[in-house]
């Protein structure tokens, strides 16, 4: 055996200090890695706007996610593996031949504890904080080891090409909308935020993702006036109709001429028998005088670009056409706002939002024409809304088919069972989870 004082000499202690050094550097990149990662925007922004030099230097470094994320696993790879090599050599140094299986064991603790787990639990914790503090140095690093790591990304873009695979360089790491969708979500899940909110704020992100056909009201539903009926008819459909804007068509109801609002058709009787002196005087309104210009709208038109387009022309009513121009519906702004804050009822409103209850076996009774959306917002649930709008398109999708009264279907994890059909059209569904199905029978 050696002799001790020849073993633990100037080098041996100049090795055990290079691998504490060594695995130093191994924490600050793991926990750089995950602060930068882990760090909000929204919140690294409001720090800069205050003034915040650390949170710009931040934003700065997390431009450039592969590049950043390169440039750290470079340097935690390189001295993570002079760590092990050293420790390799100082053990076999001390244990000979058994020193390489006890290197491998004590830098696996010492790597796993200090240099990784230790390090990234702090870094969660706090990681606007970490990250305002690695910053810099990050920066620095990133610049020394930016033409490796452009070797790097190339010899990596190259592989995953041959595989076909694309990589994005313009991608960031970060999203905005995904960033606060899950945080709604977490903040859900774990009470702090109510259903509600969460909805409103989801709905409003979706709005650029959604069209005016997803909420359009469909053109069976319209209630329209025939411009050649006698005034006093059209007088009575206005008064008797919720709407405070009728769409007006001549001949057939494909051919909309106009739309009418409740108010200058009233205005226009007043005039008339103001001015004519006559109780009569509505049998002498011409409604096309009355009535606007109809205001089309393609059916692919999103609903954020449609909003934006009410408020510009200061209207709150559109008709929806397809490619071909054929009418397919109507959308209003209400429409759009209902998307954001649920169901909007007044005292002259015939439908109300359909309140789902739960039967004896856990089921919910649904018109057919209620939209998965809705669903899927009333009970959390997560219903496709990719082939069909409503609850019976999604029917009428899946079993490629109108089914009959009574018939039964199980798709995505849900049973259907079709309650009523009028004609060719689904009226009434009776809806529940399998997984609710299933414990209710055992």
């Amino acid at each position: 055996m050696d002799d001790p004082s020849g073993i633990f000499d100037s080098v041996f202690w100049l090795t055990c200090g290079a691998i504490a050094c060594l695995l130093a550097i191994s924490a600050f990149f793991s926990g750089s890695e995950t602060a930068l990662t882990a760090s909000s925007r929204s919140k690294l922004q409001a720090r800069a706007d205050k003034g915040e030099t650390g949170a710009q230097a931040a934003l700065r470094v997390t431009e450039d996610s592969e590049k950043l994320i390169g440039a750290i696993l470079l340097g935690n790879n390189v001295v993570n593996i002079l760590s092990a090599s050293l420790a390799t050599a100082l053990l076999t140094r001390v244990l000979g031949s058994g020193g390489v299986a006890m290197a491998t064991l004590v830098m696996t603790v010492l790597v796993l504890i200090f240099a990784e787990v230790m390090p990234k639990t702090y870094a969660i914790s706090a990681p606007e904080k970490v990250a305002i503090l690695v910053a810099r140095p990050i920066r620095l690093v990133t610049i020394l080891l930016s033409p490796v790591v452009a070797v790097v990304r190339a010899i990596v873009r190259l592989i995953l090409a041959l595989f076909g695979l694309k990589t994005d360089a313009s991608a960031h790491m970060f999203s905005i909308e995904e960033e606060i969708a899950g945080a709604l979500s977490i903040g859900h899940a774990s009470g702090a935020v109510q259903k509600e909110d969460r909805d409103r704020l989801l709905g409003a992100l979706d709005l650029g993702n959604r069209t005016v056909e997803e909420i359009m009201r469909h053109r069976s539903e319209i209630q329209m006036i025939d411009a050649d009926m006698p005034p006093e008819r059209i007088l009575e459909a206005v008064l008797s109709s919720p709407h405070t804007r009728l769409p007006v068509y001549k001949g057939e109801r494909e051919n909309v001429v106009g739309v009418v609002h409740a108010k200058d058709l009233l205005r226009a009787v007043n005039r008339s028998v103001r001015d004519q002196r006559d109780p009569a005087g509505d049998r002498r309104i011409d409604l096309m005088a009355v009535a606007m210009p109809p205001y089309f709208v393609p059916e692919t038109t999103a609903l954020d670009e449609q909003m934006r387009e009410f408020l510009k022309r200061r209207t709150h009513f559109a008709l929806v056409v397809d490619e071909y121009g054929s009418l397919r519906g109507l959308v209003t702004l209400e429409d759009i706002i209902e998307e954001i804050v649920g169901e909007i009822t007044d005292e002259h409103d015939t439908e109300s939002e359909q309140v789902l209850k739960p039967g004896p076996q856990g089921d919910y009774l649904v018109d057919g024409g209620m939209t998965i959306r809705d669903l899927n917002r009333q009970l959390d649930w997560n219903l496709p809304d990719d082939e069909a709008n409503t609850v019976a398109g999604l029917v009428i999708h899946m079993a490629q088919s109108i089914p009959e009264q009574g018939q039964v279907f199980s798709f995505h994890g849900y049973r259907f069972e079709v309650v009523t059909r009028r004609e060719n059209r689904i009226t009434r569904l009776k809806i529940r989870p399998l997984a609710a199905s299933r414990s209710g029978e055992s």
